[in-house]
């Protein structure tokens, strides 16, 4: 226990180690969306667009095209740390819509995936990208 205290103490919190662990968190988070939702929606969407949900009443073709661009476009931005901040707010917009209007009447289990989602968005929202991004390099 005492190895496992001082290795601990040893990686601590320094800037650096923070910073790895937003790129690994935005890069993971923003890719997975990109991939595994904004990617098919994009790809599908003249399939989608008649019967997609419209939660806020614009109609499914504009409901639709909110979440690709949320999704595909500001996924991406998060992903590379660009306007990470600004980028990562369509995502949890997106995503609480998902959770509490869309699967509003839904089980708990049903909203917790968008909440996991939500959550390491509103997480860089405050923190922005960290140091391995091209916020950094642009200085943002």
């Amino acid at each position: 226990m005492k190895k496992l205290t001082s290795l601990a103490s040893s990686i601590g919190t320094s800037n650096k180690n923070i910073s790895v662990g937003l790129l690994i968190l935005r890069a993971a988070t923003g890719l997975f969306m990109l991939i595994a939702h904004g990617w098919p929606k994009l790809a599908g969407f003249s399939e989608k667009s008649g019967g997609f949900p419209d939660p806020i009443g614009l109609g499914n073709p504009v409901s639709l095209s909110l979440a690709v661009f949320a999704e595909v476009i500001c996924a991406l931005a998060v992903a590379l740390g660009v306007f990470t901040r600004v980028a990562a707010i369509p995502l949890v917009i997106t995503m609480v819509v998902a959770a509490f209007i869309i699967h509003g009447d839904d089980p708990f289990a049903k909203k917790e995936f968008a909440l996991l989602y939500a959550i390491p968005f509103l997480t860089l929202v405050f923190t922005g990208a960290g140091k391995f991004s091209l916020d950094a390099k642009l200085g943002k």
